[in-house]
């Protein structure tokens, strides 16, 4: 404290030495705009004429380092100086050690006795932090899966940008301001395992910091009642093993009363269709009874009684010849022709019986089998 006090004196006596003299001086170029990270150096040059005499850079409006042709005097550490010869002009070079962000704002070179100065602007960038939420990432084969990167504390905001070291069917990535830095949010559909790097750029001091995480890449879940039951409280297992029971009953009863159903329904068919075919057997015996009694023997067409034969003799006139009885038959029963052809017998069992008109007298009727 004591030093940069005598510092501040012995330049002040310098220059009040300076005004009495009565010297001038120029400025040749002045110090250029500088933009630093937080924590580096910041240095500017002024360049002047060989005939100087007081040199002094101030910051902000504040001198911080003052030079005299014979030694510097410095009131703060942080801002030191460096000379040397260009061309046959004098460099004076003053350095800001561990820049911070308050120390943006413009820088003046000025000498004595002149009215001219030079001015350049100092930017201090700070580099803050990224953040992925997770840290190493799991994700399905196949989905779709949003990463998210966080820049905190940069100033200023850092351009962020996605280096995707995975095989992936899509990928897009978006950013957007969110209060106390930026956001950006990468959307993918991973089909393999691999790294996913995120980094904030910086373009004003080619400045960057990335953050790389791991992505594993798992297979879909199988349809599995053993997964889902161990993921299941204890409650559900027994809630859903209930359920299954008494659904397992439910239709155990339903298929019997299914199987039911068509017996019985199959009996009443059957029951049915039998009573047709005895209702209809039953009407066909019942038809065949008079049939069968007519054609359970074979019809005599040549029988006839006594009294009739007699009283047909009698009423004949006496011719001497043979009628066959079958024709007398036909005739006096008035039977059409076709209808005597269907109940004649074959000429194998056709009874055949012959008299004599002139005497009658009694014919044994013989059958012919």
């Amino acid at each position: 404290m004591e030093s940069s006090c005598r510092g501040f004196l012995a330049m002040l006596l310098f220059l009040a030495g300076l005004t009495a003299s009565g010297s001038s001086n120029r400025i040749i170029e002045g110090p250029q705009n500088a933009t630093v990270l937080k924590g580096s150096e910041a240095r500017f040059n002024c360049t002047v004429s060989l005939d100087w005499k007081l040199i002094m850079w101030a910051l902000k409006g504040v001198v911080v380092v003052s030079l005299t042709p014979q030694e510097p005097i410095i009131t703060n550490n942080r801002f030191t100086s460096a000379n040397y010869s260009v061309d046959g002009n004098f460099v004076s070079e003053m350095i800001i050690h561990d820049a911070q962000p308050s120390d943006s704002g413009p820088v003046q070179c000025s000498l004595q006795n002149s009215d001219l100065f030079g001015t350049a602007f100092l930017s201090v960038q700070v580099m803050g932090t990224l953040d992925i939420p997770g840290g190493s990432l799991m994700v399905t084969e196949g989905e779709p899966y949003n990463v998210t990167c966080y820049a905190l504390g940069w100033t200023p905001l850092p351009e962020i940008s996605w280096e995707v070291q995975v095989p992936v069917s899509h990928s897009s990535d978006f950013s957007f301001l969110e209060s106390g830095g930026a956001v950006s949010i990468l959307a993918l559909t991973p089909l393999g395992n691999g790294s996913l790097t995120c980094v904030a750029n910086l373009k004003s001091v080619q400045a960057s910091s990335s953050l790389t995480v791991n992505l594993t890449v798992v297979h879909p879940p199988l349809d599995s009642v053993d997964r889902a039951d161990s993921s299941l409280p204890t409650w559900a297992i027994v809630l859903l093993a209930v359920s299954l029971s008494l659904l397992l009953i439910l239709i155990i009863v339903l298929i019997i009363i299914f199987c039911c159903c068509c017996v019985s329904g199959r009996e009443k068919k059957e029951s049915s269709y039998q009573n047709e075919i005895r209702k209809s057997a039953n009407m066909k015996t019942s038809k065949a009874v008079p049939e069968t009694k007519l054609k359970s023997g074979r019809e005599n067409y040549g029988f006839s009684s006594d009294g009739a034969r007699t009283a047909q003799i009698a009423s004949l006139p006496p011719k001497s010849h043979k009628v066959s009885i079958l024709d007398q038959h036909s005739n006096s029963s008035g039977l059409p022709h076709q209808e005597r052809d269907k109940h004649q017998p074959g000429p194998a069992s056709r009874p055949q019986v012959s008299f004599d008109a002139a005497s009658p007298r009694k014919v044994r009727n013989v059958t012919l089998v």
